[in-house]
């Protein structure tokens, strides 16, 4: 039996994308609306992180996390310039797939 994981590690912002959080789930769609409901509480709930600008997909969680990590080590002009090379009008990529 083929058993494939997904896992996200995601990028959230706060609404004039002055604020970036970064993070790691299996369901990206349920932690978008954990997110955005405010269900989480902490960073993103306090700084209102409610647009999904940027996300990547991967089969092992320990890419994933690696990766998370990474992306947290950043400067905050590199993550940017990963959101706009993917992103470059700043969307909200949950609004694109329709998740609100």
């Amino acid at each position: 039996m083929n058993n494939i994981h997904q896992y996200w590690v995601y990028i959230l912002s706060n609404k004039t994308r002055s604020v970036l959080y970064i993070g790691v789930t299996n369901n990206l769609y349920k932690r978008f609306i954990e997110h955005k409901t405010g269900i989480i509480p902490g960073f993103t709930s306090k700084y209102k992180c409610h647009y999904l600008v940027y996300f990547e997909e991967y089969h092992d969680i320990n890419e994933a996390i690696v990766r998370e990590k990474e992306l947290k080590g950043w400067t905050r002009y590199k993550k940017e310039k990963l959101i706009r090379n993917n992103n470059p009008s700043l969307k909200n990529l949950a609004q694109e797939m329709n998740w609100e």
